[in-house]
């Protein structure tokens, strides 16, 4: 890995220093979360079976309902608000790293290093772009298709794959979602771990996720084709393997932002 560049400000927080990283890097971040996922078992399984619940009572409210188009909006939308879920295994992670007991009890001990209100910050913005998502999801849904809302699952689906509107949509609503997911994979891939491991502020922690996104742009859309296409394995059936992925990878990120960013720079 090769030291590339650090963003400085006299007037805004600077940004770290970032590394440029290759496709080992991304092979190596897998190994290490799958090593602190195994060790961890049973523990986190409690922590990472929430995602999954919150995803299956979705699709209970909005399959039967007027909110059918937005299902799969909403479903994968959802991982929009992943690194927020990821928090906890972060935190999980350093204290891995520093020899710190690190059992399920520690999952939301992230909220006592002071950085609480900056991660906040964050997650917001995060639930932002994730409410316009949503937005230009039924957007493209009434200009594609009117007001009409089909009568069950089966008929969307239907009318989905064997129509030339349905397939403008999804070509047009998988464009329009793979820019959202990009967008937040610059602002969150390193920024919530960052603030996790040093605290500081949320200014400084996007800039340098966004940096760190630009220095390693092929190698970074990457890890965004990895994660979307573990979480689109973790949701057959009905999310449970989420509680599973979504270990896996917030670990994975963590030691993804370690060989990402010059951790002891000055602040």
């Amino acid at each position: 890995m090769v030291l590339a560049h650090s963003v400085r400000s006299s007037s805004v927080p600077r940004a770290l220093p970032v590394r440029r990283i290759t496709n080992d890097d991304l092979r190596l971040s897998l190994r290490q979360g799958l090593d602190d996922f195994l060790a961890k078992r049973g523990d986190i399984l409690i922590a990472g079976l929430l995602y999954p619940l919150i995803g299956f009572f979705a699709a209970v409210l909005m399959l039967g309902g007027p909110f059918l188009p937005l299902f799969f909006p909403v479903a994968a939308g959802l991982s929009l608000m992943g690194p927020v879920a990821a928090v906890g295994y972060y935190e999980l992670a350093r204290r891995r790293e520093m020899g710190l007991e690190s059992d399920w009890r520690h999952f939301f001990d992230v909220e006592r290093s002071g950085a609480g209100g900056e991660i906040l910050s964050i997650a917001l913005l995060l639930l932002l772009i994730f409410a316009l998502w949503v937005l230009t999801a039924a957007l493209l849904y009434i200009l594609l298709w009117g007001w009409h809302v089909p009568d069950s699952p089966g008929a969307f689906v239907e009318r989905l794959f064997t129509t030339n509107e349905g397939w403008a949509l999804i070509l047009f609503g998988n464009l329009a979602g793979a820019l959202f997911a990009v967008a937040v994979l610059a602002i969150s891939v390193v920024s919530l771990p960052m603030l996790v491991d040093r605290g500081g502020s949320a200014g400084a922690a996007v800039r340098t996720s966004i940096a760190a996104f630009r220095e390693n742009r092929p190698v970074m859309l990457r890890w965004g084709a990895i994660i979307g296409l573990l979480l689109v394995l973790g949701s057959i059936p009905f999310f449970i393997g989420l509680a599973f992925v979504l270990p896996w990878l917030g670990y994975a990120t963590w030691h993804l932002y370690t060989r990402t960013v010059e951790r002891d720079a000055p602040r």
